[in-house]
């Protein structure tokens, strides 16, 4: 994705993509070091694509405990800094620039980066050396949907090693603009603007900030930077509660970006100067409703693995992720579930631009230990520093299904770090609700989400009828409890956040090699189980929201709307329909979406 700035909410004009062809070897007996022993290269890779994957250009999917990455680029020492980022490298990497060791970063799905200038040769031939480190046996460490098994099973999908995202440099002044963090305060109608800096000392610092919309200056000032960061609430101009207002306002069916360019100054010279966007909008819990921008709002969300066939983890290309945002959209649905996956920045701002909302979920380890819960803690920090400023994001879920604390109704432990989560990705984020677990054994959680893959949309309705204490005091969706003891339902939303998984596959497969939770025969048959199930999810008045599963088929699990490709499994005006169905209240849609007969008898015997 040379053609796409892989940071998209900091950007500089001077960058260089360093993706495409370098020199591998795997090193499965980590017999290479960088002193006595020189790497054998064996192999070209197409980086960012894993050596799993076919576009990659090796395609091997065998248990690999390591290997190395090697390219020589071109850079000329000019006086400024050369900076080097990787958007995540799995699992743990040492980088290395013309011999010299300037990056150790352990966490598959976190950037990082390094100053490289102290080690640029000066004849302005660099050669950057990548160390990566990814145990498939190790199931204390973040690792989603990756299989430790040697063939896919199941719900799990084929390993990710070493580089998986883009790999890029760019020259930054001496003294610059590290981190810029955007933050709205919708009750006030201000923008709250981080901006932290690094490098030489500097005195008689100052940013200035200027937000635009369009041609329309919305805000522009000058604020003096102490102790290396500037913080501000920057007030817009509000013109009170009338569409002017509104169109200011993000959400799904009006996504307004502001865009921004903050400059670094010492006195009157120009030191740094970026490029962002921002949005004003805001996402809370009001009782049993989740709310965008003040009003009731009904989620209607997919499942989204994040695999490409050829490619895995890893987007084909910065079309392709922009496709994926549309091909959601077009179904009907106004956000999607990041499943067991940190997607790359460039889906979030595709999402961000195009207006669809993301819960972004913590990949899981399998097993539990201290070590596992450090390396969760650390890299789950470091993901939400990231992300933390894109609109689109509405909700963070560190746990899936108790993966990785599997003994949440026997074990303290075990129920202590599913609070912990949640209480530090609060503090780390007190904007945003947070759903300790999802799925059930819910403890700490803002929402309460439920996975219930039962295929009769009768049994659903009536298991989810408005008998809220019953739900919780005797059914077990999934054969779990939905709360811990010590932990009830104190009004929470509920939310159907895993449900469907039907398995249609196109006539050729053979029989036997994919499955879902329940079938269908032919394109039909799918989409009229597909129209019923979302008839009774839509009209169950105790749900505010649902997730489908899912989006696409992965690998053996066929249940997607999409085949693997992103061909639409029947006409994808007819998933939308049936993905809408029926509302209650603002849909966040001036327009409201119109209520079948047969849909509004049913609702009415809810």
């Amino acid at each position: 994705m040379a053609d796409a700035y892989p940071r998209p909410q900091l950007v500089r004009p001077d960058w260089t993509s360093l993706n495409g062809p370098w020199k591998f070897t795997f090193d499965n007996e980590q017999r290479f070091d960088m002193t006595t022993r020189p790497v054998e290269w064996t192999h070209q890779i197409n980086v960012p694509f894993p050596p799993e994957a076919p576009q990659s250009g090796i395609n091997d999917r065998g248990f690999h405990l390591a290997c190395w990455y090697q390219r020589e680029f071109d850079c000329q020492p000019a006086g400024d800094r050369v900076m080097l980022h990787f958007g995540a490298v799995d699992y743990r990497a040492t980088v290395w620039v013309n011999g010299h060791r300037v990056a150790i970063h352990e966490g598959g799905h976190s950037p990082f980066s390094a100053d490289i200038t102290s080690a640029l040769d000066a004849s302005g031939k660099q050669t950057v050396t990548v160390y990566a480190e990814d145990d498939p046996h190790d199931l204390a460490k973040p690792r989603g949907k990756q299989d430790w098994q040697l063939e896919a099973h199941s719900i799990w999908y084929p390993r990710t090693t070493g580089i998986w995202q883009s790999v890029w440099m760019e020259r930054v002044p001496r003294t610059y603009i590290q981190k810029l963090q955007w933050t709205p305060y919708f009750e006030n109608f201000e923008i709250g603007c981080s901006v932290f800096v690094e490098g030489d000392p500097e005195d008689n610092l100052s940013v200035e900030v200027e937000i635009t919309h369009g041609e329309k200056v919305l805000a522009s000032d000058l604020y003096k930077v102490i102790g290396n960061e500037a913080h501000r609430k920057i007030g817009l101009s509000d013109p009170g509660i009338d569409d002017s207002r509104n169109e200011l306002l993000w959400c799904p069916e009006r996504p307004t970006l502001l865009d921004a360019r903050i400059t670094l100054r010492r006195g009157d010279v120009v030191l740094d100067e970026i490029t962002s966007y921002t949005a004003m909008r805001s996402v809370a819990i009001s009782r049993d409703r989740f709310m965008l921008n003040g009003r009731p709002y009904h989620l209607r969300l997919v499942l989204d693995q994040g695999y490409w066939e050829d490619s895995l983890m890893t987007a084909p290309s910065d079309d392709a992720l922009r496709r994926d945002v549309e091909l959601a959209k077009e179904m009907g649905f106004n956000g999607v579930r990041k499943h067991q996956k940190i997607e790359d920045p460039r889906y979030l701002y595709w999402a961000d631009r195009l207006g669809l909302m993301v819960w972004e979920e913590m990949p899981s380890a399998y097993r539990f230990t201290s070590k596992a819960i450090t390396r969760m803690v650390r890299e789950w920090t470091e993901v939400i520093d990231r992300d933390y400023s894109h609109p689109c994001i509405v909700v963070w879920v560190p746990f899936n299904e108790s993966w990785g604390v599997p003994n949440l109704m026997s074990t303290q432990s075990h129920r202590n770090a599913v609070e912990a989560l949640y209480h530090l990705t609060r503090t780390l984020d007190s904007t945003r609700p947070v759903i300790g677990n999802d799925g059930w054994e819910a403890a700490a959680t803002d929402i309460i989400g439920i996975h219930d893959y039962d295929p009769s949309p009768e049994k659903i309705r009536a298991r989810y009828s408005d008998k809220t204490q019953e739900l919780f005091d005797r059914r077990r969706p999934g054969g779990r409890i939905l709360t811990l003891d010590g932990y009830p339902h104190r009004g929470q939303p509920i939310m159907l956040t895993e449900f469907g998984g039907i398995a249609c596959v196109r006539p050729q497969q053979e029989a036997g090699t994919t499955w879902g939770y329940s079938t269908a025969s032919e394109s039909s048959e799918f989409a009229e189980k597909y129209r019923k199930l979302l008839g009774v999810v839509n009209t169950t008045v105790m749900f505010s929201g649902f997730c489908y599963t899912q989006f696409t088929d992965t690998f053996q699990e066929a249940n997607g709307l999409l085949y693997a490709d992103r061909t639409p499994k029947f006409p994808i005006e007819q998933i939308a329909a049936a993905t809408k169905a029926t509302r209650y209240g603002y849909d966040g849609n001036p327009a409201e979406v119109e209520v079948g007969a047969d849909q509004a008898k049913d609702a009415g015997k809810s």
